[in-house]
């Protein structure tokens, strides 16, 4: 098994990130926008006030086709709800781009492998982002 290290982070978001097959350049960059000014850290008062930006923390990025699982029927979940790799990787590489022209520094690790992520969660923050109708 390769133990190889792509990349960590200190400080900051895990995202994994799921494209559907109707999203589009449009719908990445309003993410990235909406990950970068989310206040969600706590500041002196421990109030959720700060975003990943005010911290000067980073963003690691996966891609994560599961997300589109749909295991409502059977017992083997669907996954035609997800985009194809050739029309998610670019969405996927333009979200991160988004991200760094913010300032933001991003991690990823590599598209459509198969990874071990290891996460430390910091509080209790866990969120689903959907991109608007």
């Amino acid at each position: 098994m390769n133990q190889e290290i792509l990349a960590e982070i200190g400080r900051g978001l895990l995202v994994f990130l799921g494209v559907g097959l109707n999203d589009t350049a449009g719908d990445a960059e309003w993410l990235a926008g909406k990950v970068s000014r989310m206040r969600i850290f706590s500041d002196e008062q421990d109030k959720m006030n700060l975003s990943v930006k005010d911290i000067g923390g980073s963003v690691l990025v996966v891609s994560q086709f599961t997300l589109y699982g749909d295991a409502r029927r059977g017992n083997r979940p669907g996954f035609d709800a997800a985009a194809a790799p050739g029309v998610a990787e670019p969405l996927y590489e333009q979200f991160c781009e988004s991200l760094r022209r913010q300032g933001i520094p991003v991690q990823t690790g590599r598209f459509a492998a198969m990874m071990q992520v290891n996460l430390e969660n910091d509080g209790p923050v866990t969120l689903w982002l959907e991109t608007p109708d």
